[in-house]
Order: C-alpha cells, then structure tokens, then sequence
C-alpha cells in the first residue's frame, strides 16, 4: 500500500514538473545568474552578484511567476494539447485542474512578494507580467500576429529585469536582445506551424491558421536572414571573445534550420527544428562563459581568493 502512495506521488510530483517545464525553469534560473555574471554586473568579483540579495529575490520572482504562467497556459490550452501533445497531456493529467490553479495563484502572490521585497517598481513589473501572461494566455494566443509578438515579448522580459537591475544600458546587450527576440519569434512561427492541428480544432487563428504554411515558412526565412545582422554587429565587438564562435554556429544554424523548415511538411519534422532552435539558445546561455575571458579569469580568481 506505502509503495503504491509512493508511486503515486512520484507521478503527481512528474507531473507537476511537466506543467511547470521544470527544465525551463532550471535553464531560466541559469541564464539569470550568468547574464547578472557576465553580461550586466560591471563588477569584476563574482561574489557581490552571488550575494546580492535583491538579484535572489528577483529571479525567485521571477521563477514563480513563469511556472504560475505555465500552469495558466497548460489550463487554457488543456483541449489543443490533447491534439498536440497527447503523451504530455496524459502525463499533466495526473494532477487535478484545482490543485493547478490553487498553485497558479500561490506562485503569483509569492511572485509579487519577493518583487515587493525588492522595490514597489519590482511588485509593480511582476504585476503587469503576471497579468500579461494571463491575458495573452486567454485571449491573445489565439491572433496571428499579436499573439506571436507578445509570446516572443513575454520569453525575453525575465532578462528585462535583470537588465533594469543592474542598470546596464551598453549597445552590444541592446543587439543581443534584438537576436534573441528574432530567433524566439521564429521558433514561436515554427512551433505554430506544428500545432497547427491543434490551432484548427480549437478555432486559435496563429500566424499560419490565417495566412497558410506556405507565408509562414516564407516568414521564417525572412526572420532567420535578418537575424544575420545582429550577428554580424556583435562580432565586431571584442569583449564578445570566444563567444564569436556561438553566433558563427547560430548564423550556420539559422540558415539549417530556414532550409529545413522550408521544406518539411509533417509534424515532426516541425518539432525537430523547434527543438534544434531550443538547443541552440542553451548553448547559447552557456556561451556567455566566454565573453571576455580575461575578465572572467579576474572574477574566478578573485573568488578564489
């Protein structure tokens, strides 16, 4: 009978898990502190940014509040996946649609708190990403191009907040935030393109339910190749360093992945591509290891000592 609870509870703690993307939030987590490391901090010590107490507060924050979006999202479009992603679906099914939204709102309330914590300007942002999560959740998603906009928009405001921390308004994280918004609008077209069978029966009007695969693949294209000029921009810049060598691979990628995407036409050909895309923008939060090496060596050094 224990074994039996036990088993059960594993189940309902896999399933949570699955809800909240778990491996999202980790790689979240990750990219926070790395880019508070490497990218935002003007301090050369690892240690004021570990222990920086107000940077916690805000990517607990900020981990809460995206996991609460995750299970908002899992809600509304609980009848696409059953389309979509039926294993997933099965798997989510474990934990009861009250518990989920019980913990939608707990995450939320302990989200605004430790926002809270840090500035009423903090709560305040918290406030309007809990909201907009919701809103595009409910209504938006299910228009073409506003809904791509504000999904791509949603992914890149964690980083926001860390930016506006830290106060680092340098041109090199300007055109890295350009970069990434492209190449998550494009995975953001790809991943419409295989759900596209779930947008249909559940009446979303996504990009290519409106304007048809054949516009959205050309859109792809266009989105990848332009997505090439932020790459060149940021080669140019020598703090970069070996992270050069990302961004020569993310050029090779995005031209694979354009090609690619142009000519498949099932499922799980789409599903390969946007998941080749997830990869690549997880390399590239462990790429920022490589931004100034030299300075790096000081920070590790200095922690050293």
């Amino acid at each position: 009978m224990s074994t039996f609870k036990n088993n059960t509870l594993l189940l309902k703690i896999f399933s949570l898990l699955s809800v909240i993307r778990g491996y999202n939030i980790l790689v979240l987590i990750a990219a926070q502190y790395l880019a508070a490391i490497f990218i935002f901090s003007d301090t050369k010590s690892v240690k004021p940014v570990v222990f920086d107490w107000h940077l916690l507060y805000l990517v607990i924050a900020t981990v809460c509040v995206v996991a609460a979006g995750y299970i908002i999202n899992n809600f509304y479009d609980k009848n696409a996946d059953k389309i979509n992603r039926p294993i997933k679906t099965g798997i989510d099914s474990y934990v009861k649609q009250e518990t989920k939204l019980r913990l939608y709102f707990l995450l939320n309330f302990i989200g605004f708190g430790f926002g809270w914590l840090v500035s009423w300007r903090a709560a305040f942002f918290f406030a309007v990403y809990i909201f907009g999560i919701w809103f595009y959740s409910h209504k938006l998603k299910k228009y073409p191009l506003i809904g791509l906009i504000t999904a791509t928009i949603l992914t890149i405001l964690p980083f926001f907040v860390i930016f506006v921390h830290y106060k680092n308004f340098s041109k090199v994280i300007f055109v890295h935030a350009i970069f990434l918004f492209l190449v998550i609008m494009t995975r953001e077209l790809i991943k419409d393109l295989e759900n596209i069978k779930g947008a249909i029966a559940n009446n979303y009007n996504t990009f290519p339910v409106i304007y048809g695969e054949h516009n959205t693949k050309k859109t792809i294209i266009l989105l990848m190749f332009l997505t090439l000029i932020p790459i060149g921009i940021i080669n140019t810049y020598p703090a970069i360093e070996y992270m050069k060598y990302y961004f020569y691979l993310a050029a090779i990628t995005l031209i694979f992945v354009g090609f690619y995407t142009w000519n498949s036409v099932q499922k799980n050909q789409y599903r390969l591509a946007h998941n080749i895309l997830k990869v690549l923008l997880l390399i590239g939060v462990f790429s920022l290891l490589f931004i100034d090496k030299s300075l790096i060596l000081d920070k590790v050094i200095e922690v050293l000592d």
